[in-house]
Order: structure tokens, then C-alpha cells, then sequence
């Protein structure tokens, strides 16, 4: 069983329609419990599975499990990912600068099993782009 929790958060530019923010993040958080403002869309979900499903799908485990090891601290990690991508139900981790109109904010603090188990549960090693089974 897991007991983690992201914490979501997307600045709002004043160019962006604030629920268009909150359908990106929806996206790939579908059951977050979203608060949105006129200038920032903020959030909570214990839920990863879509979030998963789109690892696989896109098939970037090792990119997903080396960005969250990048960010990675005794309670959890951390990890930003693009708002444009994001729209259209993409995983796209923004590394380097910002993007112009903000990037999608996901802290997650891992209670239980322990931060190792819960991102190989996200994405494990893989070999030869194929999961490694034990």
C-alpha cells in the first residue's frame, strides 16, 4: 500500500485561461483536488496511476526515474513538467530554464514504502526499454 501525496502547483499568466491550466494538470493528475485562482492552479492527489500509465505509454521510465532521483530528498522528490505537453496529456519534463509561461510544479512526499520502492513502482529500471521484472 502507499500513502503519498503530490503536491501541485501552475502559475497562471495572465495571457492563459486559469481552467485550461487546471485541464493540463488534469491531464495527467486526473482525481488531483484542484483549487484554481486567476493566477495560480494549486493542488493535491494521492493518485499516480494516469500519471504511470503515460511512463509507459511514452515509454521514458529511465528519463522519469533519473529526473526524480535529479530531485530527490529523504521524504520524496520533486519534478517540473510542461504545461503546453501537459494539454495534450504528454509527460515532458522541463530541465533548464522555465518555460515562458511557468511549468507545472509536482512535489511528492512519500509516508509509505519508502521513497526507493515507490519510484521503482513509478518507473523501474528498465533493459532494453523494457521493464525489469524481479
Amino acid at each position: 500500500m502507499y500513502a503519498v501525496t503530490a503536491t501541485i502547483a501552475a502559475p497562471v499568466q495572465p495571457t492563459e485561461v486559469p481552467e485550461r491550466v487546471a485541464d493540463a494538470v488534469r491531464e495527467l493528475f486526473p482525481n488531483a483536488d484542484l483549487t484554481v485562482t486567476d493566477d495560480e492552479v494549486r493542488g493535491t492527489t494521492h493518485d499516480f496511476d494516469a500519471f504511470r500509465e503515460r511512463l509507459y505509454e511514452q515509454e521514458i521510465l529511465d528519463t522519469a526515474r533519473a529526473e526524480f532521483e535529479r530531485n530527490r530528498t529523504d521524504g520524496g522528490f520533486s519534478f517540473d513538467l510542461k504545461k503546453q505537453a501537459a494539454v495534450q496529456g504528454v509527460v515532458n519534463f522541463s530541465v533548464g530554464s522555465p518555460a515562458e509561461l511557468g511549468d507545472i510544479h509536482v512535489a511528492v512526499d512519500v509516508e509509505e514504502p519508502s521513497v526507493d520502492a515507490f519510484v521503482a513502482h513509478l518507473a523501474p529500471e528498465t533493459r532494453d526499454g523494457r521493464p525489469i521484472e524481479d
